[in-house]
C-alpha cells in the first residue's frame, strides 16, 4: 500500500489481496487458507460458483465484524426469510419504470459537476483536475436526490457522516480485533457512537416527515417514499407490525442506499475515465456514439439504451476493476459442493477478480482493455457461464444494478459530450482494497469541447 504500481492490470490482484494471491501462487486455485480459527476454501469453478450463488439459503453471507453495524446493515446483512421480506418490499423502488423518473435528478447532478469543471477550465485550457472527489460528490448527490427527494440537503449531511464512519471503521479493521474493545470510551469509539446516533436521528427525522405526508395522502416517487408506502401496505394487509419492517430496519436500508449507491458507481465512473485516457481510441468511439445518438437532444431512457459502445466499455471496466472483487459465503451445516465436503462454519471465497482476469475464460488478452469482447452482450462473452458477476449473481444479485448502470451511462454520456481528457503525468496508479478506489485520486488533463 505504501507505493503505487505500474499501470498494468496484472498487478491489481496482488496489490488488493496479497494474502490470497500468495496462497494461490503457492498452492494453485484448489486451495484453502485460515483466517484465525476459521478455514476458508477458494471456489473458482464456474459451475460451483453458480450453485453457491443460486442456493442462497444454504450458502449464507459470512458473518461480518461487529464494527460493521456502525456503518450499515440492511438487506445486504439479512438472511433467509428476513432477507426475502426486505427484498420484496424494496424491489418496486428499483423497477425500471421508477428508475426512468430518476433521470432528471441524475441529469441535474451531472450538470452541477460539469459546471464546476467549466469554472476551473475557463482559467486555462488543458487544466489538471482530480476528478475522483467530484465523481464521489456526483454519486452521493444523485443518491440523496433519488432516495430522499425534497430532503436532499439532509441526505447530503448523512452521506458526509457515513463517509467519516467508514473511514474510522477501516482504520480499526486494520488492527487486531479484541472482543469488547468497541465498548471502551476511547476517542475513536465515542466518535463512532456519536456518528451512529446522529445519522439515525437525521434519517428518523426524514422518515417521520415523510410518514406525515403519506398519511395526508401525498405520494413520492423517490426510494424512501416507495419503501415506506410498500411497508405500510404490508403491515395493513396482515394487520400486525411484526410484518413489514420496523423503523430501525427502514433506517438501516436508508444507510445502505447511501453506501452501496454511492461508492460502487463512483468507482465505476473513475476507472472508466482513467481507462478511456489510456485507450483514447475507445474514448473517441464512445464520444462519436454519444453525439450520434443524442446530438443536441435531451438524454432520455430509450436513447440511453441505444448506447452500445458505452455499455461495452462499462462492462469491460467492471470486468477489469470490479469494486466487489471478492464475495464471501459460509455454510451453516455440513454441505456437499461438487467433490468437496464442507463442514459447518467453513467460509467460501468466490474471487470475482480472479475469474474476471482468467486467460482460460477470456483468452490471452484477458489482461488487456478490450470492450469488443462484449459487442454481442454479456451472455455471448461469457458463453453462458457464471464468470462475470460484478454485481454478484443469482437471487442475491445487487438490487441497485440497473440504478448504477443507468446513472453511469447518463454521467459518461454527458462527460464525453462536453469534455475530452487525458492522463496527467502526476497520476499514480494505485487501486485500493476499499472497493478498488484510486488511492491517490485521478488526475486528468481536461479540455472543454
Amino acid at each position: 500500500m505504501s507505493k503505487p504500481i505500474n499501470f498494468s492490470h496484472d498487478l491489481i490482484w496482488p496489490r488488493v489481496s496479497p494474502f490470497i494471491h500468495k496462497t494461490i501462487t503457492n498452492y494453485g486455485n484448489n486451495c484453502f487458507m485460515w483466517f484465525g480459527p476459521r478455514p476458508a476454501v477458494l471456489i473458482t469453478e464456474p459451475e460451483l460458483i453458480r450453485e453457491v450463488l443460486t442456493k442462497n439459503y444454504v450458502y449464507q453471507k459470512a458473518r461480518s465484524s461487529p464494527l460493521s453495524k456502525f456503518a450499515f446493515a440492511g438487506l445486504v446483512a439479512h438472511e433467509t426469510d428476513k432477507w426475502a421480506t426486505h427484498r420484496r418490499l424494496l424491489n418496486p423502488a428499483f423497477h425500471l419504470d421508477k428508475l426512468k423518473h430518476m433521470l432528471p435528478a441524475f441529469q441535474l447532478t451531472v450538470n452541477e459537476m460539469l459546471s464546476k469543471w467549466k469554472e476551473i477550465i475557463m482559467l486555462k485550457e488543458g487544466t489538471e483536475v482530480n476528478v475522483w472527489p467530484y465523481l464521489q460528490t456526483l454519486t452521493s448527490d444523485a443518491i440523496s436526490r433519488t432516495a430522499f427527494g425534497s430532503s436532499y440537503e439532509e441526505g447530503r449531511k448523512i452521506f458526509e457522516l457515513q463517509i467519516e464512519q467508514i473511514q474510522l471503521i477501516s482504520k480499526m479493521s486494520r488492527s487486531i480485533y479484541i472482543p469488547g474493545w468497541r465498548f471502551l470510551p476511547t476517542k475513536r469509539n465515542k466518535r463512532m457512537m456519536q456518528i451512529f446516533n446522529e445519522v439515525k436521528a437525521l434519517i428518523l427525522g426524514i422518515i417521520n416527515k415523510r410518514m406525515r405526508m403519506i398519511e395526508n395522502g401525498e405520494s413520492h416517487d423517490d426510494l424512501l417514499g416507495i419503501l415506506l408506502e410498500n411497508n405500510l401496505k404490508e403491515i395493513q394487509q396482515h394487520g400486525h407490525k411484526k410484518f413489514g419492517m420496523s423503523i430501525d430496519e427502514v433506517i438501516e436500508e436508508c444507510k445502505l442506499f447511501y453506501f452501496a449507491g454511492q461508492e460502487t458507481t463512483s468507482t465505476l465512473l473513475v476507472w472508466t475515465m482513467i481507462l478511456l485516457c489510456k485507450y483514447p481510441m475507445w474514448q473517441e468511439r464512445a464520444r462519436k456514439e454519444v453525439l450520434q445518438v443524442f446530438g443536441s437532444d435531451e438524454l432520455d431512457y430509450d436513447k440511453l439504451n441505444q448506447l452500445k459502445v458505452v455499455t461495452m466499455i462499462l462492462n469491460e471496466v467492471l470486468r477489469l476493476y470490479p469494486s466487489g472483487y471478492m464475495i464471501n459465503r459460509m455454510v451453516t451445516k455440513e454441505t456437499k459442493l461438487g467433490d468437496l465436503c464442507l463442514p459447518s462454519g467453513v467460509q467460501l471465497i468466490l474471487a470475482t477478480i480472479l475469474l474476471h482476469h482468467d486467460t482460460e475464460i477470456w483468452g490471452d488478452d484477458a489482461m488487456e482493455f478490450n470492450p469488443e469482447r462484449f459487442s454481442e452482450g454479456i451472455s455471448k462473452a461469457t458463453k453462458g457461464q457464471v464468470v462475470f458477476f460484478p454485481f454478484s449473481w443469482g437471487p442475491r444479485i445487487c438490487i441497485g444494478q440497473n440504478f448504477a448502470m443507468l446513472e453511469a451511462k447518463m454521467a459518461m454520456s454527458m462527460i464525453l459530450k462536453h469534455y475530452a481528457f487525458e492522463l496527467s503525468p502526476s497520476y499514480a496508479h494505485a487501486p485500493h482494497p476499499l472497493l478498488l478506489q484510486p488511492q491517490y485520486g485521478a488526475q486528468l488533463i481536461m479540455y472543454k469541447l
